[in-house]
């Protein structure tokens, strides 16, 4: 998927320019049309899935413990505008919008604080 650059975007909208799967080291890098350039560690991204599994179907989120070392088994597009990411703990069904992406890219450090301290507050783990 390295090298997507997608045409028919809403101005003003973050659209991604350049996308990089590095499975094996667990990562994945988007830099986007304003600029930006985000490195999303896999278990982060497992961890803030969009899927109803992860964000609930109320109000409350689910914490997941035990992902350090999952790692991206694979990458689709949807559409246009997101991209389905495939994690080896068989998780498949989140889809990650360009916007999602963008904004989890500007607020990592304090979503990831507050992952972790969401996993402390309840006696978890990031091992398995």
């Amino acid at each position: 998927m390295a090298g997507t650059t997608q045409s028919g975007n809403n101005p003003g909208t973050p659209w991604p320019i350049e996308i990089r799967a590095f499975k094996a080291a667990g990562r994945l890098e988007i830099d986007f049309n304003d600029g930006s350039r985000f490195t999303y560690p896999a278990e982060f991204l497992r961890v803030e899935s969009p899927s109803a599994e992860v964000q609930g179907h109320g109000a409350h989120k689910t914490i997941l413990a035990g992902r350090r070392y999952v790692k991206i088994a694979g990458i689709e597009e949807v559409g246009n505008y997101a991209i389905r990411i495939l994690f080896d703990d068989g998780h498949d069904t989140g889809i990650y919008s360009w916007a999602y992406l963008h904004d989890l890219g500007r607020r990592q450090e304090r979503v990831w604080d507050e992952y972790l301290m969401a996993l402390s507050q309840r006696g978890l783990s990031r091992d398995p």
